[in-house]
């Protein structure tokens, strides 16, 4: 059995929007895209691509796809060739005739779970309501949050309404870069449980 990992870049206050570009995403009027670049490094765009190597296919919501679609396939870096070879998964109710090369198009969450029967790591990126639709579908295995040092106060942010409530346990150590970036790999663990704090003894 595979997994799906969720690889969302995302600031301090919680946005995921338009990380890679002033163009990538202005949807609301959002005026912050291309704030990654500034705040990454060497060792972060390294581990990043590490992540990216480990992919055997990648799965994205429409949105995240067409932005993906536009610019990947014109890319022959090391990330665009793997991205461009592997198989393509793309949650949609509306896109018929995808144009990226390798892509089917899957009607729900459920159907994006089974994906994990065919392959070892399914990877997502950016997809941030797919990425709530997956987790309340209890089919997300692990979500890495690239965290980064810049508050925004704008933009579309994960933990939005409709997310559920749900624990999470640290699955690999936590990782921080020299610009300050911290690399969170988290799984689900459960149901929230709620209790009142005890002092500790003096």
């Amino acid at each position: 059995m595979g997994i799906i990992v969720a690889n969302l870049f995302l600031t301090l206050d919680g946005v995921y929007q338009a990380p890679g570009g002033r163009e990538e995403d202005a949807e609301g009027g959002f005026a912050f895209g291309g704030w990654q670049a500034p705040v990454s490094d060497d060792e972060a765009g390294a581990a990043i691509g590490a992540e990216v190597a480990k992919i055997d296919a990648l799965l994205l919501g429409r949105k995240t796809y067409d932005i993906f679609a536009a610019y990947w396939p014109h890319q022959s870096d090391e990330i665009g060739g793997t991205l461009n070879r592997v198989p393509k998964f793309v949650v949609s109710h509306s896109l018929s005739a995808p144009g990226w090369e390798g892509t089917t198009v899957l009607p729900d969450a459920i159907a994006a779970g089974r994906l994990r029967e065919e392959y070892g790591e399914v990877h997502m990126f950016g997809s941030g309501v797919l990425i709530r639709s997956l987790l309340a579908a209890g089919v997300l295995d692990r979500l890495h949050i690239w965290l980064y040092p810049v508050t925004l106060g704008q933009g579309k942010r994960l933990f939005d309404a409709g997310t559920i409530p749900a624990s999470f346990r640290l699955a690999e150590p936590a990782r921080s870069f020299p610009k300050g970036a911290v690399s969170l790999v988290y799984e689900r663990a459960g149901e929230v449980e709620t209790q009142e704090m005890v002092p500790t003894a003096p």
